[in-house]
């Protein structure tokens, strides 16, 4: 049995909506998934109000943009997962909401970026062929490059302008990693770091002791299986799982048309993410301190954890 806890929807950088994800993950004969927007819990909402299928388990989800521990600088992406949270958590939503609007905040800086490089972008432009509930970031700025002859596929609109490095690039608003570690434990979920393959450490080696820092901060698993990790890249995290006494966890990180070769449930292909890894996290979601109220799990099964809910 297989699952996906890394999936974007629309409500973020993806290009399908929270319904149409839960059919394709019923196609796909997946067991278990988690909506894994970026710094928003709309897509998790609009799943959970359309209803959860009974033959498919779901865990509320989210990702959140996160400054690195001190003294640990990364060249690459740092973000830290969430897993079967209350997503009507007060400092959640207020915590969001400001990750929220320093984003939106974010792209006029970059239109005006592309401006001053002669390229005849507007803000207005990106918002209008977007759904009201989306946050519109980098990937739909890449989309219009590309749809306006700037660039011939949204990979080359990063890598020529949008990327890190790039002249167009500017850099998002982060919260400090053990806040954004604390705030999904204390809505009663399961922070989890995301894919340590793309973190960038100036040595390889530096992971073990980034891991142990944020194990140090409360953190309780490690996104161990992930299309652009190898073979041994993915030994040496299930070591430190080991060590730390942290979860394992896996998804296909699936946008749709953004990211076209990564599909749903099996990334490039190969990628098989065992049913286990959703079982732990429910089990570990079961030894969190926080008062728990109402479900942050629906599915198939009656366990009261698992049982359909629609908050």
């Amino acid at each position: 049995m297989s699952i996906d806890l890394h999936i974007h929807s629309d409500a973020s950088d993806g290009a399908y909506s929270p319904i149409q994800i839960l059919e394709m993950a019923c196609e796909a004969r997946l067991e278990a998934i988690a909506i894994t927007d970026h710094d928003t819990v709309d897509g998790v909402h609009r799943a959970l109000a359309c209803g959860i299928p009974e033959k498919i388990r779901f865990l509320t989800g989210i990702e959140i943009s996160a400054a690195p521990p001190r003294g640990f600088p990364c060249g690459g992406s740092f973000h830290l997962l969430g897993y079967g949270f209350r997503p009507d958590d007060p400092e959640l939503k207020r915590t969001l909401l400001v990750l929220q609007e320093a984003r939106r905040n974010r792209n006029p800086r970059i239109i005006d970026r592309l401006n001053r490089m002669g390229i005849d972008l507007t803000v207005e432009e990106l918002s209008a062929p977007c759904d009201a509930e989306s946050q519109i970031g980098r990937p739909h700025i890449a989309r219009r490059l590309v749809d306006r002859g700037f660039a011939a596929s949204i990979d080359d609109a990063f890598d020529r302008y949008l990327g890190k490095g790039q002249p167009a690039f500017v850099d998002k608003h982060r919260i400090p990693c053990e806040e954004a570690i604390r705030m999904i434990r204390e809505a009663g979920g399961v922070p989890v770091l995301a894919h340590p393959g793309l973190l960038k450490l100036p040595n390889a080696a530096d992971i073990a002791d980034i891991v142990g820092a944020l194990a140090a901060q409360g953190l309780q698993g490690i996104e161990i299986e992930y299309p652009e990790h190898t073979v041994a890249q993915k030994e040496v995290y299930r070591e430190l799982a080991r060590r730390y006494d942290l979860l394992m966890t896996g998804g296909s990180d699936f946008h749709g048309e953004i990211k076209p070769e990564i599909r749903l449930g099996t990334g490039y292909g190969d990628l098989a993410v065992p049913f286990r890894f959703y079982e732990e996290i429910v089990r570990r979601r079961h030894r969190n301190p926080a008062p728990l109220t109402g479900s942050p799990l629906s599915g198939g099964d009656k366990d009261p954890l698992t049982a359909s809910s629609h908050p």
